[in-house]
């Protein structure tokens, strides 16, 4: 779906995508809000869900718990609209800028970002991504 870039320079340098995917086929994403700039979450994407994210122009995953193909938002409204995809310079993690429909929320517990609990003298403390 993808090829494989010839050598370094072509990887690092180069125009064409050539995603790193891990042993499993996966690449680790990070949804980004386009606007404030708030981390929202980290996912996983197969080839096809990377496809679908470039085709579509809305996010799409791979769930390893479920091992299926999981468009963000379906179920929820919470669909993440793509604004700019970029990739690391050895393509083997993508960063997605979106803007959140629906609530403007990523975390399946509710809260705005899956990020929501801090670590506070070796304790997890949630915390709204305001505070």
């Amino acid at each position: 779906m993808f090829p494989t870039a010839a050598d370094t320079q072509a990887l690092e340098r180069g125009g064409t995508i050539a995603p790193r995917f891990d042993a499993n086929g996966l690449i680790a994403a990070i949804a980004q809000h386009a606007d404030t700039g708030e981390v929202l979450m980290l996912a996983w994407m197969n080839a096809e869900a990377l496809k679908l994210t470039l085709d579509t122009g809305e996010a799409h995953y791979f769930s390893r718990s479920r091992n299926a193909l999981w468009k963000k938002g379906e179920t929820s409204g919470q669909v993440q609209t793509i604004v700019e995809i970029r990739l690391d310079c050895d393509q083997d993690a993508v960063l997605l800028k979106v803007r959140p429909q629906g609530d403007g929320g990523a975390c399946h517990v509710g809260f705005r970002s899956c990020f929501y609990r801090v670590v506070v003298d070796g304790q997890l403390v949630e915390q709204s991504s305001s505070d």
